[in-house]
């Protein structure tokens, strides 16, 4: 478990999903992990939507809000990285090889954004905060754990990542793909003991197929649950699928899951024992 009041400029914050009927979303997502909300508050936009603040024990854990209209999004689980200026960080995106797709734009009160992308298209926003200070609760069943690139090449995408936000990468196994560490050195998360270095901040994962026959780059989230099996089954009964059952790694039981708009996320069961 680790309960946060706040990030730094660099590390992923927080995470939400945009949909095109929020509050059947937040019927699903409530069911399946626990959640609470809070809302609707306003979203910008013509016509304006809305947007839901899950909780967790009290704590702010994720956002579900209104897809765009007339635009080319899909539903689909985004990914939040912290930033001290947005102007200043839309302009290192794109002298880095990347676009930004929209704003900056104030979100009030929660702070201001812009959705860009990287060189390969994987799209994510920069934000900084104002009275949002980011996911308060992280690394426990039903919360956010951590965002993964999922990329066709990951030498180019650590190039911008580290021109963008300064981040360092580290080869690692995760069953029998070659995955990588994105590490912010300085930073300190998570908790004492835990089998990967405290500054790592996410991971990127090699994108399977060819000649744009595959999964477009993208962000993916993951959720901590207590019982992998029974989340996957649940899932699916209140009107999600499961896209790939639950499978070992090293450590883990995890599966990809998808609700009802077609958004995917993981959801994953720790089997060893964490620190106390």
């Amino acid at each position: 478990m680790s309960e946060r009041d706040g990030y730094q400029p660099g590390v992923p914050a927080w995470v939400d999903n945009l949909a095109r009927d929020p509050r059947r979303q937040t019927d699903f997502y409530g069911a399946l992990f626990g959640w609470e909300f809070t809302g609707p508050g306003a979203m910008p936009g013509d016509p304006p939507g809305e947007y839901f603040v899950a909780q967790l024990r009290g704590r702010e854990v994720a956002g579900i809000g209104s897809l765009p209209e007339g635009g080319e999004l899909e539903p689909a689980w985004n990914t939040y990285i912290e930033v001290e200026s947005v102007e200043r960080a839309a302009r290192d995106v794109e002298a880095a090889g990347g676009t930004v797709l929209d704003g900056p734009f104030d979100i009030a009160p929660a702070g201001r954004i812009a959705v860009v992308t990287d060189r390969a298209g994987a799209p994510f926003c920069i934000w900084q905060p104002d009275a949002r200070r980011g996911a308060e609760l992280v690394n426990e069943p039903s919360a956010w754990s951590m965002s993964a690139l999922n990329t066709p090449d990951p030498d180019e995408a650590a190039e911008f990542y580290r021109a963008v936000f300064g981040w360092e990468t580290e080869p690692f196994q995760l069953g029998e793909f070659d995955a990588t560490m994105f590490r912010l050195p300085g930073y300190v998360g998570g908790n004492p003991g835990q089998p990967v270095p405290r500054d790592v901040i996410a991971a990127m994962l090699p994108l399977a197929g060819e000649n744009g026959d595959g999964p477009k780059p993208h962000w993916s989230v993951d959720f901590w649950v207590g019982d992998i099996d029974a989340t996957a089954g649940k899932a699916a009964e209140l009107g999600g699928s499961v896209v790939v059952p639950p499978y070992e790694i090293p450590g883990f039981r995890q599966a990809v899951l998808m609700d009802p708009e077609g958004a995917a996320f993981s959801a994953t069961q720790l089997m060893i024992a964490g620190p106390a």
